[in-house]
């Protein structure tokens, strides 16, 4: 099995052509053709989940985020991004990330997970491309029973293996309607609106950010690590159906870099 053979069960999955304008998703590090020793998946790819990578056997790292994102234009180690670069070069670890493509798919995407985690039935693209309806940002679904608004932050706490949750005013209304984003949500408040949501589970919310729901719905923004860790078991559990006996490892590297105190 070689590279480009992981790549073609992802991407029939999360084609390339559906990633954003500005990601640079795809193979960052390596040549197709080389015969796959061992798969790491990873939200984060960095020097320790190469090193990590290495100590497990594998030579192939599969990421959510890429980690080169702008043009490198020299490679001297002046920066975590270089380093990781030139440290998969030098040990031979091809780096994959499967970026918005995966965001922006209904079927086994990143929304699809969390909403799974959440217990959403019902579920549908929270923004449609044009002329499409399972391809888009975000996702909206609907809880089996309403919830009260605490509980149901508590239940996001606890599905979601979050610690903080930062929410606006709770309004005193039941949750029924929600809707998520993985990641960078802001943008989507509106056609959340829209839709009814009762509750946008979501991260990176700005401070005046949080004026715009205007008490309509209850923003819950649980960071954005921690919306799109399940992603790492998402990504595994694709290739796992495909090549059930095949070394696959879930990074145990935590590589958020937003920490608590």
């Amino acid at each position: 099995m070689k590279v480009q053979d992981i790549i073609s069960i992802l991407e029939a999955i999360a084609p390339s052509h559906l990633q954003e304008s500005y990601d640079n998703a795809g193979l960052i590090v390596g040549d197709p053709a080389t015969e796959v020793t061992g798969i790491l998946f990873c939200l984060d790819s960095t020097e320790s989940v190469v090193e990590e990578a290495l100590a497990l056997g594998c030579n192939l790292v599969v990421a959510h985020h890429p980690i080169v994102f702008r043009g490198l234009k020299r490679f001297n180690g002046s920066s975590y991004v270089e380093r990781t670069i030139m440290q998969a070069i030098r040990k031979n670890v091809a780096i994959y990330a499967i970026h918005t493509n995966l965001d922006n798919v209904y079927r086994q995407g990143v929304n699809a997970k969390i909403a799974e985690k959440l217990g959403l039935l019902d579920t549908r693209i929270l923004l449609p491309k044009p002329g499409q309806t399972e391809i888009g940002a975000g996702m909206l679904g609907f809880l089996p029973e309403a919830m009260n608004e605490t509980t149901f932050l508590q239940h996001v706490k606890s599905a979601l293996h979050v610690s903080c949750v930062r929410h606006t005013a709770l309004r005193q209304k039941p949750v029924r309607t929600v809707a998520v984003c993985g990641g960078s949500g802001s943008f989507l408040l509106s056609d959340a609106l829209r839709a009814g949501a009762d509750a946008f589970v979501t991260a990176d919310f700005k401070y005046h950010e949080f004026f715009d729901a205007e008490g309509r719905l209850v923003i819950a923004d649980i960071g954005h690590y921690e919306s799109e860790q399940f992603t790492i078991e998402l990504l595994y559990e694709i290739i796992r159906e495909k090549f059930p006996t095949f070394a696959l490892h879930c990074t145990k590297v935590n590589t958020n870099p937003v920490h608590y105190l």
